[in-house]
Parts: C-alpha cells; sequence; structure tokens
C-alpha cells in the first residue's frame, strides 16, 4: 500500500439519489435513518403519518456522514433490519459505490486525518447551527486501496473498535452497580439535611492563573479536569503558585470535594484524593471541605453525581437563568440525606471496590484508545503491514 490512489469523494457522493414523501403513505412504516437514532445505533420505525418532510432514499450497503454538528463524528452504514423502505433525513451526505467496501469507508470517515478537512468545510454561526457544506466535502480526497486491502483495514479497526465499546460498556455496567448500591443503602425515603451543617468551608478559584502556568510545578485542576466521581490526569496543567493568601485560600487538600459551578460543565464534582493534595483550582471550580466528623466526602461527591439526588437539585437551581452558575447560597441548600458516618463510610468501602474495577477498565480503555489512533493514522497512509496489524490486535486483546 506504499502508492494508493487518492479519489475525491465526488466520486461516491449521492447527488440525485431521490426523496420520498413518507406522509403520502400514512399507514406505511420506514425504518428511517435520523441523528437522533444514530446514537442509539438503531434506525427508526417509523409511520408515515408521523413523519413530517421528504426525506432521502437509500439503499443497504451506503454510508451516510452527518453534516450537522461537524465536531461530532457521524459515520453510519445502512444495514436493514426489516424489509421496510429505507429513508433518511436531509442532514446525512450519502456515500454510494462498489468502489468502496462499507466499514472502510466510515472508518475513514471519522479518522482523525479526515475530520480535520471535513471541518475545513463548515459553515455557520456555531453550534448546532454549523454545518458541514457536501460540495466543500466532495472536493476532499481519500486513499482508495484495493477492495481486499479496504477489508483488511475495516477488520482490524472494527475489532480494536469492538474491543473499545466492550470496555464502555463494563464501565457503565459498574457505573450502574454503584448507583444501586447508594440507592439501596440510602433511599428517598431517608430524612435529609442542609449540606451547610455538614461543611465547614466553602470557596472557589481565583482569576489570573494564566500568568503562573508552568511545564511543571504544582498541580492545576480546572472546570474540564473535573469529572464524574473522579479527576482527569489526561491533559494535566501546572503553575509556579505565588505566596499570598489567594492562592492559599484556593489550594485543596485530601478529603475536599471539588464542584464545578460555572459553563457547560456545571455539576460535575469529584472527591479530592491524596495524589491532589495541595492542588490549586480554577475560578470554575468550587471547594467544598466537609467536616470529617459529620460527612464522608466520597459519600458526599457520589450523592451530588447522582441523576436523581444531587444532579437533579442542581439542574432546578439553573432554571431559568441565562447563564448557568452556582453560588455559595444554593450550594450549602442542597439537602442530602441524613445518614450516620458509619454508614457513609460503609458505603465507601464498597464504592472503592467497585471503583477500582471501573478504574482497571478505564487504563485499559486508554490503552485500546492510543491502540487504535494509531492503527487508523497508519492504515489510511498505507502504513499497515499485515503481520504488524495481527500482533497489535493480539496486544489489545491480551
Amino acid at each position: 500500500m506504499s502508492s494508493v490512489a487518492q479519489v475525491e469523494l465526488s466520486e461516491f457522493m449521492v447527488s440525485r439519489g431521490g426523496t420520498v414523501d413518507p406522509s403520502q403513505y400514512p399507514d406505511e412504516e420506514f425504518e428511517l435513518y435520523s441523528i437522533p437514532a444514530f446514537d442509539t445505533g438503531t434506525p427508526d420505525i417509523t409511520e408515515g403519518a408521523q413523519i413530517g418532510s421528504n426525506k432521502q432514499i437509500v439503499k443497504p450497503g451506503d454510508v451516510l456522514l452527518s453534516k450537522i454538528v461537524p465536531h461530532i463524528r457521524r459515520a453510519w452504514i445502512v444495514e436493514p433490519h426489516t424489509d421496510r423502505r429505507l429513508i433518511a433525513s436531509g442532514e446525512w451526505i450519502i456515500f454510494r459505490s462498489k468502489m468502496f467496501y462499507p466499514n472502510y469507508l466510515r472508518q475513514l470517515l471519522i479518522s482523525d486525518a479526515f475530520h480535520s478537512q471535513f471541518m475545513n468545510t463548515v459553515a455557520g454561526v456555531g453550534g448546532s447551527l454549523l454545518r458541514a457544506r457536501p460540495s466543500f466535502v466532495a472536493r476532499i480526497s481519500v486513499p482508495l486501496p484495493s477492495i481486499s486491502e479496504q477489508q483488511r483495514i475495516a477488520e482490524v479497526l472494527d475489532r480494536v473498535d469492538a474491543l473499545r465499546e466492550k470496555r464502555r460498556k463494563a464501565i457503565a455496567l459498574l457505573d450502574d452497580l454503584a448507583q444501586s448500591i447508594f440507592l439501596d443503602m440510602f433511599p428517598t425515603t431517608m430524612k435529609t439535611v442542609k449540606l451547610s451543617e455538614s461543611l465547614s468551608f466553602v470557596t472557589s478559584g481565583g482569576r489570573g492563573w494564566a500568568k503562573y502556568y508552568s511545564e511543571n510545578g504544582t498541580r492545576f485542576i480546572r472546570s474540564l479536569d473535573v469529572r464524574m466521581n473522579w479527576i482527569d490526569d489526561a491533559d494535566a496543567a501546572y503553575v509556579n503558585a505565588p505566596d499570598n493568601a489567594e492562592a492559599k485560600r484556593t489550594r485543596v487538600f485530601e478529603g475536599d470535594v471539588l464542584l464545578t459551578i460555572t459553563g457547560s460543565r456545571i455539576g460535575r464534582v469529584a472527591p479530592v484524593l491524596g495524589t491532589l493534595d495541595g492542588a490549586y483550582v480554577s475560578q470554575h471550580v468550587a471547594i467544598l471541605r466537609p467536616q470529617r466528623d459529620t460527612i464522608d466526602p466520597k459519600f458526599l461527591a457520589f450523592f451530588l453525581s447522582l441523576p436523581a439526588r444531587g444532579q437533579k437539585q442542581i439542574r432546578s437551581m439553573q432554571y431559568g437563568q441565562t447563564k448557568p452558575g452556582l453560588n455559595f447560597e444554593q450550594i450549602r441548600s442542597i439537602e442530602v440525606p441524613d445518614a450516620s458516618l458509619e454508614q457513609q463510610r460503609r458505603f465507601g468501602d464498597r464504592l472503592q471496590s467497585v471503583q477500582f474495577i471501573a478504574e482497571e477498565h478505564r487504563n485499559h480503555l486508554a490503552e485500546l484508545d492510543a491502540l487504535f489512533a494509531s492503527l487508523q493514522s497508519r492504515a489510511f497512509r498505507g502504513e499497515l503491514w499485515q503481520h504488524e496489524a495481527k500482533d497489535l490486535v493480539g496486544e489489545g486483546v491480551s
């Protein structure tokens, strides 16, 4: 694959594939490939009477590329699940040709190399109004090896992709298990108290930290680092902090709980573990310091992360606001279960066992992500040799 032909996507792009008005067939059920359905992995089965606009006619083996919200990578192979007519919303660009193997093209369309070119075709004012322009997408050239080589590349990438998906599902199941344990130990019928009764200190980070950024130094925790019940180290930032009162006020200690209080990430929460003792936080992150004889940090963080418990209260505090944000008074007013410290710690021990297994899965997923990125990059440059692919996939399975 040292000299692979480059072909413009215009060779595959369907411009006049036909449309249908499903409302003209009100009792007929269609198999509809919509953007929302993509996230479920299965097309919608919908009666024509329920579909309000013309749709594109698609065929088995077509590859669909979403042109809306283009930073989210969506590529879908049309694979009929029934004998119903196949249709797709107008937000898809359709590719159809015997020159490509569908799984190969799907993998190529979500690759880093293609995505960077794809984003250059975008127009619009931002957010959901952004659109990729098909006429510009058509001009992008992509590598097109022989069908047999396409199949080999797709097989390798699909196998690693499947392993990644298994890891994600395992992590999701462990998250569900942790939530079930909490809800069993602390039912909604349990008496609650205001969080203010269990906090000794609440503050948030200050402004102006950018000038203290450094390659090394003390860890600096931003809102993007705070995930649900863990703090991400992937793209860690560091500061050489000044020796002043403001820095001392915004320093975190083991046992603190961090809560994002502004922006799109509002409500993410995680306890501070020993490895982050002494770190600093940005202005978008609040420090909740529990009274350790009253409330356990892991218990508090997990409660605040639960969709139907802490998160529900946080969402209700945002209703009607044009700029989402949590203030300290709102944080102190959150109602938490009035559980004994012994019961909280018992939950913390059980949670730790579940999270230990989940962390192993996350670490393995990170390795698979790195493996996939490497394979993907090399495959579309013509540098993925057969014996190497087998060895790498074998490592990913182990």
